[in-house]
């Protein structure tokens, strides 16, 4: 039987399609290796979120499908996860930004809060329905309560200028100071908090372009840590410690986090807190210890006296915590040089937040066994604090407010005794 012509034509668009897809296999993978090969060894150049808007490196894409391919490109070749570690981050980086909401290309936290709004609420909630759907991640759940705080004091520094214009702030803080140089002399100067004798030295210096400089800073600080631990938690709920294990293999971190992961996954109470303690740890001493410095050290005393302002202002949400303000007072008792001794009571704080060491010994003793007894104790009463929407708990927060008058309160309740 002969064939006919619309026979003829289907036989040969099948043929094409035939020689097509078999074109396409070959050459898939060819274009596909030639397409990771760019990706290879590339510097983590953004990786603390100073450099640049976006993610890691401005090289990477941006779309977790585009990053996921050209990773199944490099593991089906054998290489090893070192040369694509830029890659695995940027991969891991973009799936959680995108299940957060965030667009990370377009993520720059120097612009500001008001630009930054929507990526703090988006993050932290990201963080609070981490906790809510695994009981085991604290530190993402303690990170969105607190995260509330940090947000609404951020808020708060668009207004800041308005608050160094009042009158009394700078006035409250060098009458904090006289009182103790009229009572014992100027040597006793030195037992005053550096913050404190920053602020009322720089308190009528500090410019908008400043607090803007150091708001910039501190947006920065607040992407980075989300940079950090939060593909490390995507990883972890969707494809759980094996995902983890790459991440080491490549050099994103060393075997103490894997330690502290495998802790986390062991579901046993003890282990769980000891290895957040550890994400917590890795959060404050080293994804922002330097940046924090960086703060503090901004043109002498104009840091010194911001983040000491942020020690009086902060009020951590976590139930039982005592404000900073509040934790490890000013009670110092010194001889003076004339053989007097003096007493200085204040309800000010001694220490300053920026300060790693000292923020951290505030951390372990107030915050880390506060939040566990929350989650362990007390977890319907928790649970109903994270399902609270987002945006009401950032409104609720605005700590920055009320800092004139927690100086004048200062003030009032200063004490200076010589014998």
């Amino acid at each position: 039987m002969g064939t006919t012509p619309r026979t003829r034509i289907s036989t040969l668009v099948a043929g094409v399609a035939a020689v097509l897809t078999a074109a396409t296999v070959l050459v898939a993978p060819a274009v596909q290796a030639g397409g990771v090969d760019a990706y290879l060894n590339l510097p983590l150049v953004n990786r603390d979120a100073e450099a640049s808007p976006g993610g890691v490196n401005g090289a990477l894409p941006t779309d977790p499908d585009v990053l996921r391919g050209l990773l199944e490109t490099a593991r089906s070749r054998g290489l090893a996860p070192a040369s694509y570690r830029a890659l695995l981050f940027q991969f891991w980086l973009t799936e959680a930004t995108q299940a957060a909401g965030i667009d990370l290309g377009s993520w720059d936290p120097r612009a500001g809060v008001k630009a930054n709004r929507e990526n703090l609420i988006r993050s932290y909630r990201y963080y609070e329905d981490l906790q809510l759907g695994h009981r085991e991640l604290q530190w993402a759940g303690m990170g969105g309560q607190v995260g509330a705080d940090f947000g609404g004091g951020l808020a708060d520094f668009d207004l800041l200028t308005d608050v160094y214009d009042l009158p009394g702030l700078a006035a409250t803080s060098r009458a904090v100071v006289g009182a103790v140089t009229d009572a014992a002399g100027p040597q006793a100067l030195e037992l005053l908090p550096a913050g404190l004798r920053a602020l009322a030295s720089a308190g009528d210096r500090i410019t908008t372009e400043d607090l803007h400089y150091i708001l910039g800073m501190i947006l920065v600080m607040q992407k980075h840590i989300f940079s950090d631990l939060m593909p490390m938690h995507r990883a972890y709920v969707t494809q759980g410690l094996p995902a983890l294990e790459e991440m080491e293999r490549a050099g994103l971190f060393g075997a103490d986090l894997m330690t502290a992961w495998r802790d986390i996954a062991s579901k046993d109470p003890d282990r769980v807190a000891r290895g957040n303690a550890a994400l917590l740890q890795r959060e404050q001493g080293v994804i922002i210890k330097d940046q924090w410095d960086t703060v503090r050290a901004y043109k002498g005393d104009v840091g010194e006296a911001v983040t000491y302002l942020s020690t009086v202002a902060g009020s951590p949400s976590v139930a039982g915590v005592t404000p900073p303000r509040s934790y490890r007072p000013v009670r110092v008792r010194a001889g003076l040089p004339d053989g007097r001794t003096v007493t200085v009571t204040s309800p000010l704080p001694s220490w300053n937040w920026s300060v790693y060491e000292q923020r951290w010994d505030y951390i372990a003793a107030e915050l880390l066994p506060r939040y566990r007894a929350q989650v362990d104790g007390n977890w319907p009463t928790l649970e109903a604090q994270l399902r609270v929407p987002y945006e009401t708990q950032f409104e609720s927060k605005r700590p920055l407010l009320s800092i004139p008058q927690i100086l004048e309160s200062a003030l009032a309740n200063t004490k200076v005794e010589v014998s």
